[in-house]
């Protein structure tokens, strides 16, 4: 059975959201303490984390950062804030994606589904993948093995998320091309996603602070101005 782990300190809205995730076929376990959440992963198999903003004692951007750094798993934030900076900066430091209180209960559920649908596709196309290594595509000093997973810059090997790597891949895959934001997002995402275009933008940064060399003067994803990004490869 898919399991939850559900990391909220208000008692009301964490056995909401237990109720109504388990009516629907899902096993969740209540953590509101967010000091414990690493340690919960790493000795529990999880297959998603609903993760509270306001927790007491550390916060949730820190816990996000941490659990992302460490492990590889869809993170579903849950926050009452609705500023534009704070949900950029949960989905810089990893989120998949956000939903604000209060929230529609079928909506959580839809947003839960529609993750763990998502990263069940990609898992078990990697999974396929690994068995058959061999292509690599190589962008200045940049090395992306596609059916390995992996990428490499300047010879050591990044730690590139699922959907990130699918992003980059794709780029990689359709080089000098420009794509809109929405076209990505349908690509990458799917239409089955619920969130906006708008989350494409953070995982571009998030690669650029990994594969290039300066991240606020990117070389090899470029912005192209009202139109989108395009990925720069030029054969020595």
């Amino acid at each position: 059975m898919t399991k939850i782990l559900i990391v909220e300190d208000d008692e009301k809205i964490a056995w909401l959201e237990k109720d109504y995730l388990e009516s629907n076929g899902y096993e969740t376990v209540l953590l509101d303490d967010g000091r414990k959440v690493i340690g919960e992963l790493k000795e529990n198999s999880y297959d998603l984390v609903l993760l509270d903003i306001m927790l007491p004692g550390v916060s949730g951007y820190d816990i996000c950062r941490e659990i992302r750094d460490q492990i590889d798993i869809p993170i579903l934030m849950v926050t009452a804030r609705t500023e534009a900076v704070d949900v950029t900066r949960g989905l810089g430091l990893g989120a998949d994606d956000y939903i604000t209180k209060p929230f529609d209960p079928s909506q959580l559920v839809a947003r839960v589904r529609s993750h763990l649908k998502q990263y069940e596709r990609l898992t078990s196309g990697r999974g396929r993948e690994e068995r058959n290594k061999g292509d690599k595509i190589t962008i200045q000093d940049v090395v992306i093995e596609p059916k390995t997973w992996k990428v490499w810059k300047h010879g050591v090997e990044l730690k590139i998320p699922n959907r990130e790597f699918e992003l980059l891949r794709f780029l990689a895959e359709n080089p000098n091309i420009v794509f809109s934001k929405e076209e990505l997002f349908e690509k990458i995402w799917g239409f089955e996603y619920v969130s906006d275009a708008a989350t494409v933008s953070v995982h571009v940064n998030r690669l650029r602070e990994k594969i290039e060399d300066d991240a606020r003067n990117p070389k090899i994803i470029e912005t192209v101005w009202g139109a989108g990004y395009r990925l720069n490869y030029r054969e020595s």
